[in-house]
């Protein structure tokens, strides 16, 4: 694998750097042949919809797979998928879904209601060990079966009525079910494929590999060289084949973003995945400078187990003393917004009251009186974060208000993705970098992982009165009511802060100018079936 980047460093980014060649560019290539060349900026672990929860293989993922609804990337209204439509009963609890009677798998197999029954029932698994299980237990019975209280999947609300037909039985009406079909979790797996692998129960086979994947997305892997590239093209059996304008999509998974960036001047890329922060003011005003208010957040959270942690002065008095108006003014430097709060505004009506502050007086005595004057006795603490030269310089920062504001030193621990999940999930963190990424406009996006044994929830902290909160959310008759109970939520991790907000993200990268159907919106949303390459001559 190592041969094979080198070799294409050499056929594709010394010609570049040299300007010795005068060979046509990748985008050149790609915009006469509809071949988009993106950046990804890292190695998906996996793209197994049911056992992947990052950002980067999801890129792939919304490609090559497809839910029962989607989201339209202009409006991030519900559209038809795999399903063409969809009844709801009249107490909002039962959906029936219609699925579409062109509807395949990539090797042209019939894609039928018995692949979603199948697909959900392997998400509930516990072997799998899918983080989204609590998203599927809004449905009657279905966190009983993951529990094992009910025994026979038949009692769950998951059910083929036929091939065609799809019904989905809820405990009590959810807002935002529909718009959640879209979540990768929730995307189908074709039974055939995964009993060859054995898969069912098993995470990290090789059913996903180029020459074994089966999906139903617009578009089906051709080749994926783990480190080099991860290229799709065109599936021909997808139901909306003849609307599909790109013949192949490669994806590179570059984690430095000078290199990404200095492609895409070059002509290699159509896309990056990020703009190096020293950059932005260079391409600002420039046609293929992109930038977007995004619904998300980036915070460090506290493994609230391990000492000095799990007291709560120790965690409010880091919080108060980070600086987040200098933060995103001198490091970011991409018109992120200071975050004093969890959850970020909500376009459709959800603001978040409480609110702290940059206090650093007050972020001293806390310290105190939880037995560290001046930062005297602090333990030796680290800070875990994954490569990123953005995550650097905002560790780097934060490093330092600490050591001027509080007197103490900690040390930074730099590693690799697929090394940082696996620190994530053993808990093997006292620091952590975070970032929450909303796939609905929806509050409870946040909030819900937050709850004491949610999968997602990678703190070691709970509390019984934010727990009740959430449950009392998902039954609110209104929403008004919804929103009183996230506020309180929304209180109690400021009065407890389990971890530091430190901002509300925006998108900066860079989009070639000729990249067509590629909207803004507050998700960063980018389904490629929807994009094409206008012809530059």
């Amino acid at each position: 694998m190592k041969f094979s980047a080198v070799i294409i460093f050499f056929a594709v980014c010394l010609p570049i750097l040299t300007g010795c060649e005068k060979h046509k560019t990748l985008v050149e290539i790609g915009n006469e042949q509809q071949i988009m060349h993106i950046g990804n900026a890292l190695e998906p672990p996996d793209i197994d919809p049911h056992v992947t929860t990052g950002l980067q293989e999801y890129h792939l993922q919304m490609n090559i797979f497809e839910g029962l609804v989607s989201k339209h990337p202009q409006t991030l209204e519900a559209v038809p998928g795999v399903a063409d439509s969809w009844e709801i009963s009249e107490d909002q609890t039962v959906y029936t879904f219609h699925i579409r009677d062109n509807a395949k798998w990539s090797d042209g197999d019939k894609l039928t209601a018995y692949d979603f029954e199948y697909s959900w029932k392997r998400v509930l698994q516990p072997e799998i060990g899918c983080e989204y299980t609590t998203d599927f237990f809004v449905i009657k019975n279905a966190e009983e079966y993951y529990k094992g209280e009910v025994k026979d999947f038949k009692d769950v609300g998951i059910k083929a009525l036929d091939e065609s037909y799809f019904q989905v039985t809820l405990k009590f009406p959810v807002p935002y079910f529909l718009l959640q079909m879209d979540n990768f979790a929730m995307y189908p797996v074709q039974k055939k494929t995964i009993e060859k692998f054995n898969a069912f129960k098993e995470r990290g086979t090789r059913w996903t590999r180029a020459g074994n994947f089966v999906g139903n997305g617009a578009f089906v892997i051709k080749e994926w060289i783990p480190s080099v590239v991860f290229s799709v093209k065109k599936n021909p059996y997808y139901w909306d084949a003849a609307n599909v304008k790109l013949n192949e999509i490669n994806f590179y998974p570059y984690d430095n973003i000078l290199l990404e960036e200095r492609m895409f001047k070059a002509g290699q890329l159509h896309k990056t995945e990020y703009l190096p922060t020293e950059k932005t003011e260079k391409y600002k005003g420039s046609a293929d400078y992109y930038q977007s208010p995004f619904y998300a957040i980036y915070y460090y959270l506290f493994n609230n187990k391990v000492k000095p942690f799990d007291d709560v002065r120790v965690r409010k008095a880091l919080a108060y003393a980070v600086d987040r108006e200098s933060l995103v003014k001198n490091v970011t430097k991409g018109g992120q917004t200071p975050a004093y709060h969890y959850t970020p505004d909500n376009p459709y009506g959800y603001t978040a009251k409480v609110n702290f502050s940059y206090d650093v007086q007050l972020a001293k005595k806390l310290l105190a009186e939880a037995g560290y004057p001046d930062g005297k006795g602090f333990p030796k603490i680290e800070l875990t974060y994954n490569t990123h030269a953005d995550h650097l310089k905002v560790a780097l920062a934060i490093q330092q208000m600490w050591k001027n504001n509080l007197g103490i030193d900690i040390t930074l621990r730099n590693l690799e993705w697929k090394v940082y999940l696996d620190a994530r999930n053993s808990r093997d963190f006292q620091i952590l970098r975070r970032a929450n990424v909303a796939d609905i406009l929806d509050p409870s996006t946040f909030l819900l992982p937050m709850m004491t044994h949610d999968p997602m929830n990678d703190s070691e902290w709970g509390s019984k009165r934010y727990d009740e909160l959430m449950e009392l959310s998902k039954r609110a008759k209104t929403q008004e009511e919804r929103f009183a109970y996230f506020q309180e939520a929304d209180k109690i991790l400021v009065d407890e802060m389990p971890m530091i907000p430190l901002y509300f993200y925006t998108t900066n990268n860079l989009v070639a100018s000729n990249v067509k159907g590629y909207y803004k919106n507050i998700l960063d949303y980018h389904p490629y079936k929807y994009v094409y390459l206008e012809s530059t001559h």
